[in-house]
């Protein structure tokens, strides 16, 4: 088994994967413990079955620089072929600010070409190189070392199939003239807002039953205390203070030590020290907000208005067209799209690009009165009123 250790072993690898026109990547890493993911294996394959086609790039034994593949990773000339990619390209860009190019995504490419939503690297291998996976170190700490030969193939896995997932794909998409869907999607990937996480804005990941400006006013000092502590120590956010436990808080508005004894739902750890404090000065800043300075709730998606019956036939016009052209439906559209349609809303994504070409045309028409839905034979589709 071919695991590199040393900057001089990976350069070697780099070098020889400059005569071919793409390369797969994975990585394993850990991150129950930290805010940020700590990388503990990278394995890359070229095109080609011979034994030094495919390594382990081990980041924790020896003194490596990834430089050789950093390198690589920004030419041109070579595209960088994953799976789920987002997490992958996250600890790069965390690293060295690197998101590689040209990219490809076989999860994304795969959605497109009609395998289904968010589909597994695990069917992908069973469906195009009719290979089960031996799955047994799934669930494996890639921290400890020495790895174990399971562990080592398992990793390896990961990228040596990729490669006929990859070439595959590649062509479904040219065949079918889907390239620039995929190209779209892509775009999310390639964005280095997509892996900044900025503290002022955390809290809207956070769902909210109440639209209270006061209330919501709480919840955003909170999520941004929690957000920069987390990110200052590198621990998980909710080793800091849990979403249930913030919108308790928000709701006790706790004023000293002994409020915040009150929660129920309060790690032990967070009713003292820094965080408590963090905490408690994050309410106080809120509440001393003027009325009008408090507009979090002007941001948070407003109640939508529209007609359910439209919404519901949306759904049977975008389970129609997924259908038609094998595209996985929540990648056309998800449901907040089609209630915000329902309701009015022009400005999402379902209403632009590709997916305004096969769904958001007929989608607005069927809004609008001038279409309706009609069943010939065993298939829906629109007809001109």
């Amino acid at each position: 088994m071919n695991i590199i250790k040393t900057t001089s072993e990976l350069s070697q690898f780099c070098d020889y994967a400059y005569n071919f026109d793409y390369i797969t990547v994975d990585t394993e890493f850990l991150r129950e413990r930290t805010y940020y993911p700590k990388l503990c294996l990278i394995q890359l394959a070229i095109p080609g079955d011979q034994e030094n086609s495919a390594v382990l790039i081990d980041p924790l034994e020896g003194n490596l620089d990834l430089s050789p593949l950093y390198k690589i990773f920004l030419d041109s000339d070579i595209v960088k072929v994953f799976h789920a990619a987002r997490q992958d390209l996250e600890i790069f860009f965390h690293d060295k600010n690197i998101i590689p190019s040209p990219l490809f995504d076989t999860q994304l490419a795969a959605m497109v070409c009609g395998f289904g939503e968010q589909v597994g690297y695990e069917t992908l291998v069973r469906s195009i190189c009719k290979v089960n996976l031996d799955k047994s170190s799934r669930f494996t700490d890639w921290s400890l070392r020495p790895l174990s030969n399971n562990q080592q193939q398992y990793a390896l896995a990961d990228v040596t199939h990729l490669r006929q997932i990859y070439e595959y794909l590649r062509e479904e998409l040219r065949r079918n003239e889907r390239e620039s869907w995929l190209e779209e999607e892509l775009n999310i990937l390639k964005n280095p807002e997509t892996y900044i996480t900025r503290p002022n804005e955390a809290w809207r990941r956070i769902k909210s039953r109440s639209n209270s400006s006061k209330f919501l006013g709480i919840v955003a000092r909170l999520a941004e205390f929690r957000e920069t502590y987390a990110q200052k120590n590198n621990i998980p956010r909710n080793r800091v203070l849990k979403d249930d436990a913030l919108m308790e808080l928000a709701s006790l508005k706790p004023k000293s030590f002994d409020d915040l004894n009150r929660s129920r739902l309060l790690l032990r750890d967070a009713r003292k020290g820094k965080i408590a404090k963090g905490i408690l000065d994050s309410v106080k800043a809120a509440e001393d907000l003027k009325f009008e300075q408090v507009n979090y709730a002007t941001k948070v998606p407003k109640s939508l208005n529209g007609n359910s019956a439209l919404s519901d036939l949306l759904r049977v016009l975008l389970k129609a067209k997924s259908e038609e052209l094998g595209v996985a439906a929540k990648l056309i559209a998800n449901s907040s799209d089609l209630d915000s349609i329902a309701s009015g809303e022009r400005t999402v994504p379902a209403l632009s690009g590709w997916r305004h070409q096969i769904f958001g045309r007929e989608a607005l028409e069927l809004c609008d009165g001038k279409v309706g839905l009609v069943l010939q034979g065993k298939n829906i589709t629109t007809i001109k009123i």
